[in-house]
Formats: C-alpha cells, structure tokens, sequence
C-alpha cells in the first residue's frame, strides 16, 4: 500500500487496456495552475458531463472526457482511485460539484477516497467530504464475476452467490 492508501489494477477488459498507447493518459492535473489552463481548453458542452478521472499512484489527478476509458487516462498504469467528477463555477472559482468511484476497470474500493481528496486539495479545489456517488464492488468468489452491490444486498448477481462485505476485487492484492 503506498502512503496514499491502496492501489488498483487494472481488471477490465483485457482489449480495453491493450488498446492503451504510451503517453496517451488523461491530463496530469499537479497544481491550480494546471487545472486553470486544463480547465480554459474545455467546450461548453463539455462541462455540462461528468469527465473521466484518475488519481495516479504518485498522487496526481489525471482528467480526460467523459468516454474515456479509465484505463487510457492512466496511461494503463496501477491508480490510487479511479471514477468521474464534474466541476461547478461558483462565484469566481471552480468547485467539485461532483465526484464518483464509478470505474468498472479499476473497480476501486470507496476507501479509495483519501486518495482523491488529497489529489484534490494538492490542486487547491473546494470539493465535498467524501464521494457524492460510492459504488461498491465486489468479485464473487464462486464465479469470479465483478459485481456492483445495490442496496447492501452482497448477492452476485451472476450465480446468486454470498458477496463478501471487504472488498476483494483484485484477487493479488
């Protein structure tokens, strides 16, 4: 575990991370300085979604367009926390509105959080005090499948299996 918490694997599909071109991951997002030029390049349009992001296992906050797979904005590389944010313009200043662990490739754990938060204030933006949608992830140890668990029901929803309560989804770690 590094000093920022857990890190994630990559556990998606095998195409989607061979697909992954060097040099090709999402916007490293080190200072406010990075996020202000990052944030000046983007449409309209684009600010109305949810962008894809990463928290690199240096610590960095990597962002990229929404459709982006999670994978490529890490560059293929292991993450601290994966998942989607959007920013909100408040007075004269740019805020986390939102911020999800959704990341069916990383699948990260929401105690993944520290690791986004410290990301965040690394750049100085307000954010909230944890994540505003969790996802909780599970493998099920009888069929292997990645789960999402709904409404604290730990069932796999593939064979009907018990999910565990920890999560487990990289069987390495």
């Amino acid at each position: 575990m590094s000093a920022r918490g857990r890190s994630y694997r990559y556990a998606g599909p095998v195409e989607l991370k061979a697909a992954v071109r060097p040099g090709s991951g999402g916007c490293r997002i080190g200072s406010a300085a990075d996020f202000d030029g990052w944030i000046a390049e983007r449409s309209a349009a684009e600010l109305t979604e949810p962008f894809t992001f990463v928290v690199a296992t240096d610590g960095v906050l990597r962002l990229a367009p929404r459709r982006s797979e999670h994978v490529a904005c890490a560059g293929g590389d292991v993450v601290l926390s994966a998942g989607e944010i959007s920013f909100v313009r408040e007075e004269d200043r740019w805020t986390v509105g939102e911020v999800s662990n959704q990341s069916t490739g990383y699948c990260p754990d929401v105690t993944s959080w520290s690791a986004v938060a410290h990301a965040l204030d690394d750049v100085g933006l307000e954010r909230p005090s944890g994540f505003t949608h969790e996802v909780v992830f599970r493998r099920c140890p009888d069929c292997q499948e990645h789960n999402i668990v709904r409404e604290d029901d730990f069932i796999c929803v593939f064979c009907g299996s018990d999910l565990p309560e920890t999560w487990n989804v990289d069987p390495a770690v």
